[in-house]
């Protein structure tokens, strides 16, 4: 865990291609189990449970792009074929033994839950993401999932290895409402987490198309758009149903789908139903559990 600042973006990114990335002790549960009957495993049960966590998401790409063949031409951009590549007595060979977020954070509980909520909140936007494409016909919409999965990650990362200074930045933006995300960032890291987000994908070398659907600078074409008004949703949807961005937030959802104002909330509230079942996963309270503010709810 990072004791002290680090002098800038460049070293916070050398420090955490180092740093071995810690996942929820859910996914390590659930991978134990799956491991117990690999025989009889089904792939794509294990790459939904892959794809409940961000960061085992991000290790199993990364891991795979770092070990791909010379014959392997096209680059492996969701979990479903990243675990055909690698066979399931290989994956469970490399990712047995991981660290855990819950130890790393456990005399930092405020910090811990600021993790959960991220994840959580990345974990629904992949939910919306996946359903959109759907509706757009995306033939590849587990992509499109993915980059609304990861969307965040350097966040997450900051929260698990610097909570202190995520506390802070948390603090400021409380302390003074009108202050931007990205200023407050700026103020306590001296950079954005977007901008370290892009640092990481690109020192990861993540699949170029991934790092497109990424990167809100490429929201004029629809499936990056798909993927960051996911994110966009589920973040103003986290705390409250009555955020004010979140009228925008309907109207350009209903713009990117062609689908009336009526289609748009019922597909919305249907996803956020559905991310609710899943919520011991990170134990903090859903998207959902707001609803009931709303007065046709």
């Amino acid at each position: 865990m990072i004791s002290g600042q680090l002098k800038d973006m460049s070293s916070w990114v050398l420090y955490l291609d180092q740093a071995p990335l810690p996942v929820l002790r859910r996914t390590v549960a659930e991978l134990a189990q799956f491991r117990k009957d690999e025989d009889n495993l089904n792939g794509r049960d294990l790459a939904k449970a892959i794809l409940h966590d961000p960061l085992m998401t991000l290790k199993v790409l990364r891991y795979l792009q770092s070990h791909h063949s010379r014959s392997q031409n096209n680059e492996i951009t969701t979990i479903a074929r990243a675990v055909m590549m690698l066979g399931t007595t290989r994956f469970f060979t490399h990712f047995t033994r991981q660290p855990l977020i819950e130890d790393m954070l456990a005399e930092h509980p405020e910090a811990l839950q600021g993790a959960m909520q991220v994840i959580s909140r990345a974990h629904h936007a992949a939910l919306y993401a996946q359903d959109w494409s759907m509706v757009r016909h995306d033939m590849e919409s587990d992509e499109v999932a993915i980059a609304a999965l990861l969307h965040d990650m350097a966040e997450i990362l900051v929260w698990c290895f610097a909570p202190q200074l995520m506390l802070e930045i948390r603090q400021k933006m409380q302390a003074d409402h009108t202050l931007r995300s990205a200023d407050a960032q700026q103020q306590v890291l001296g950079f954005r987490l977007l901008d370290l987000q892009l640092a990481l994908t690109a020192e990861w070398h993540l699949p170029q198309l991934l790092q497109t659907l990424m990167d809100d600078q490429h929201a004029d074409h629809a499936r990056t758009r798909n993927a960051v008004l996911a994110v966009a949703l589920a973040r103003h949807s986290a705390s409250s149903w009555h955020n004010a961005a979140l009228p925008d937030d309907y109207l350009a959802i209903q713009n990117l789908l062609h689908l009336s104002p009526e289609e748009t909330m019922q597909r919305i509230h249907r996803i956020t139903l559905n991310a609710a079942q899943e919520w011991q996963w990170y134990g903090v309270p859903p998207a959902a559990a707001w609803l009931p503010q709303l007065p046709d709810a």
